[in-house]
């Protein structure tokens, strides 16, 4: 036999390992008006003209509200055994204070039954960015207040369905709430105001922990808490020690102002020093980094491309990359110095450049920061311009090269002593892709937006029989 014919060794997972999809409930549910639920940020946002792309919004969605017991079935057929889902706060707690609203929750604890019927296993998110209008009225994230109103909003969740639900996360990548929501205002509520934007961060990281501590208060004691990061993998242009000072200006803003006091109870000096001009930190309060630096039973990292800085060249004016939305307002406060690059190679419809040694980085990164706490990846995937051809099916070899290559580099992690619980592909459907509207498409699930008929597309058929196997399939086996 010749070299080139020799057998290909199968890449394989750990028999307990997690094959799942992620939603969010504002992307896919609809149904805004319905059952109590009443605006959210998003729903506000997105009904603001200009906001997003054709005015498009999520009051119907994919309709999932209604249809989730087709969707069920679905992730069943395909042999998926996780699936995380966000809880919409203004559907449960519409004013985001008080009791909560029984038929909102209802909602819910059909949606678990049914995951449980069909032998899904449920993870919970219990924000992903839509926090009630009321409350983004009163202050936002950016007032303390609104972190406590978190707090209750998660014990109302955790009583409900804790006794069904073992796997818990507080928030969906703060960093994007903060940041772009606070910073640049490319997302809801649409500030843009660098100081409102880490107060927002802190206010954020202080709910975690208070959430965390809710949640234990109601729940089981087997349940595990984690929380989803959309930590940056942050690589300087060049050697020199001036981008390695970008670098570390940016790793300091994407991940430290988070895992900081998360993982290690204190904010990085580089990052207090770098922002003083913007803020002194006082909101800070005593006993606070105590409170957000909760147990973690796991944690949650989301990754999609890594970001690639340089030293600012002075000479140079006018807004720069930084791959997160056009806005003449920078979602990197303090870091006027420092300049975004394209990363090489193959591009996604987002733009973003497709590099699975970035994941085997992070999975690494924080299996030295967080030394023993396990990791879920929660969302990775790619958005690609699907389309069915004449016999109704969608082909999307593109999607499966990425998924395949993201996969092999997770289970490199595991060989190299990451320990990696599961994968949650984004997204399970097509849905509303936020400022994007409808014109971005990441489902392993194409979605007739006109009739809202589901779609399995080849990567769906490929994930679902890696799922069934415990291995990855060759890229052209859809079957």
């Amino acid at each position: 036999m010749t070299e080139s014919a020799q057998p290909v060794t199968p890449v394989t997972f750990p028999s307990t390992f997690l094959w799942g999809a992620a939603t969010s409930a504002y992307q896919i549910e609809g149904a805004v008006r319905e059952d109590g639920r009443t605006p959210s940020i998003w729903d506000t946002f997105s009904h603001t003209p200009g906001k997003t792309l054709g005015g498009e919004t999520g009051d119907i969605a994919v309709d999932h509200y209604h249809r989730y017991r087709d969707d069920v079935a679905l992730m069943a057929e395909l042999g998926l055994t996780a699936y995380r889902f966000s809880i919409s706060w203004s559907r449960v707690q519409p004013t985001g204070r008080g009791p909560a609203v029984q038929v909102g929750l209802d909602f819910y604890r059909r949606l678990v039954d049914e995951l449980l019927e069909h032998g899904i296993k449920p993870a919970v998110t219990l924000y992903h960015w839509d926090l009630p209008q009321e409350l983004e009225d009163a202050g936002g994230w950016p007032a303390r207040d609104t972190a406590y109103r978190f707090a209750e909003y998660a014990q109302i969740v955790g009583e409900a369905l804790g006794d069904r639900v073992e796997n818990w996360i507080t928030l969906n990548e703060p960093w994007c709430s903060a940041f772009l929501g606070y910073g640049s205002g490319v997302h809801a509520p649409g500030r843009t105001d660098p100081a409102a934007a880490l107060r927002a961060a802190h206010h954020l990281n202080l709910a975690h922990g208070l959430g965390a501590k809710a949640l234990r208060s109601v729940m089981p004691s087997r349940n595990q808490i984690a929380i989803s990061l959309n930590s940056s993998v942050v690589r300087p242009l060049t050697p020199s020690a001036e981008d390695a000072a970008a670098a570390l200006k940016i790793d300091d803003l994407a991940n430290g102002v988070f895992h900081g006091p998360i993982l290690h109870g204190a904010y990085p000096e580089t990052l207090l020093a770098a922002t003083r001009s913007i803020t002194d930190w006082s909101f800070v309060e005593e006993g606070d980094l105590a409170l957000i630096q909760q147990p973690l039973d796991a944690l949650g990292l989301n990754y999609y491309t890594p970001t690639l800085v340089s030293a600012a060249d002075s000479t140079v004016s006018g807004p720069r990359l930084d791959g997160h939305g056009q806005s003449e307002h920078t979602p990197w406060p303090g870091a006027d110095d420092v300049a975004f690059h394209q990363t090489p190679g193959e591009r996604t419809e987002m733009g973003w450049s497709i590099d699975p040694s970035g994941l085997h980085d992070l999975l690494m990164r924080y299996t030295r920061e967080a030394p023993g706490l396990p990791i879920y990846i929660t969302e990775n995937g790619a958005a690609y311009d699907d389309k069915p051809d004449p016999d109704g099916r969608v082909h999307d070899p593109e999607r499966v090269a990425y998924l395949h290559g993201h996969l092999s580099a997770v289970r490199q992690a595991i060989t190299d002593g990451a320990d990696v619980r599961g994968y949650y592909l984004w997204s399970l459907l097509d849905n509303f892709e936020w400022a994007w509207g409808y014109g971005k498409r990441f489902g392993a699930v194409y979605v007739d937006y006109a009739t809202l008929e589901r779609t399995p597309k080849s990567s769906a058929l490929w994930y679902g029989r890696a799922a069934r196997t415990g291995s990855l399939p060759a890229t052209d086996d859809v079957a």
